[in-house]
């Protein structure tokens, strides 16, 4: 079986081929997939996101679900429910499309929150409850979201305890003058976003290949002094006037799981302080909720990350232990 770190490579290959720019969304999807976690792609409509999901789905040869959430969506059109067959005279459960390796969530904060939160438990523990009866979720399980920014119209925030749930986020940009007008003549040309299988794009790993790959990424070695600088940048996240809500233990592992993610990546089985930079940005920011007066001051949770980082001194014995 492949190692992780080639696997790694050919699905970054694979992205870059179809979705031109946006490093930074292609680089959260493959740490949700080595790291086992969720991810939360935001941006305007019409820049990759849900091609970006697609594309992963079929590179990883894996069971593929998508909902389309509205305003009307009930918990019970993603989870499944008891439904009775008046034939025999028995209830028996349908699994909803949440029943599949990797779904995507299309437009999330399109559904009020009731129905978001009935994805929680889906996140956090790979099983859901129907009617009081659990059914677990296929291994691997990866939830992909996308979401509109907030500010447009008919959308829903995501509650901070859903928002903690997914291990990385990244905001897909609009590509550069190069690349788009690269991307108009590939269109062109023919190019079909629908059509991945005419592009090339075909299955390099299976359900197995993924699980394998997340037991070598757990396998990463991490020094003492690494360990000790991850903690500090969340307990510095906790310290800041600025910030009301900080970094919890929670974010603080997943900021290991993401690092560790980073360095399989990179081509490495140890992390390095560069990688805990890296993963730092997909994995905190959307965490945090910021002072009243700091958000009409400008602050955004990004630049707060990125203060942190400035401010902390990477440990030197990080790098002597290694």
């Amino acid at each position: 079986m492949e190692n992780a770190t080639g696997l790694a490579a050919r699905l970054r290959e694979g992205l870059a081929s179809v979705v031109a720019g946006n490093d930074r969304p292609a680089l959260a999807l493959l740490i949700a997939v080595f790291a086992g976690g969720h991810v939360l792609l935001e941006g305007v409509p019409g820049t990759g996101k849900t091609l970006f999901v697609r594309t992963l789905a079929r590179l990883l040869g894996i069971g593929f679900s998508r909902v389309q959430f509205t305003p009307d969506l009930m918990p019970s059109d993603i989870v499944g429910t008891t439904v009775y067959n008046p034939k025999t005279g028995e209830f028996s459960v349908r699994l909803g499309p949440i029943f599949a390796n990797l779904v995507l969530a299309d437009e999330v904060n399109r559904t009020p929150p009731k129905t978001q939160s009935a994805l929680i438990e889906a996140m956090e523990e790979g099983r859901v409850t129907i009617d009081a009866e659990t059914h677990m979720l296929p291994n691997p399980f990866i939830l992909c979201a996308t979401q509109n920014p907030v500010e447009y119209e008919g959308t829903y925030p995501l509650p901070e305890a859903q928002r903690d749930r997914f291990l990385v986020r990244a905001r897909t940009e609009y590509p550069s003058s190069d690349q788009e007008r690269d991307l108009l003549s590939r269109a062109a040309r023919g190019f079909d976003s629908n059509d991945l299988a005419r592009l090339g794009i075909e299955p390099v790993a299976d359900a197995a290949a993924v699980v394998h790959a997340r037991e070598e990424t757990r396998k990463v070695r991490l020094v003492e002094a690494l360990r000790d600088y991850i903690y500090a940048i969340a307990e510095r996240s906790r310290q800041l006037p600025t910030v009301a809500l900080g970094a919890s233990p929670r974010a603080a592992i997943a900021l290991l799981r993401a690092s560790q993610a980073v360095a399989i990546i990179s081509g490495r089985d140890f992390i390095v302080p560069d990688d805990v930079k890296q993963a730092a940005p997909l994995v905190l920011p959307h965490r945090f909720v910021l002072d009243a007066d700091a958000e009409l001051d400008g602050l955004t949770a990004e630049s707060v990350v990125e203060g942190i980082l400035n401010d902390l001194p990477v440990p030197k014995e990080a790098t002597a232990q290694i």
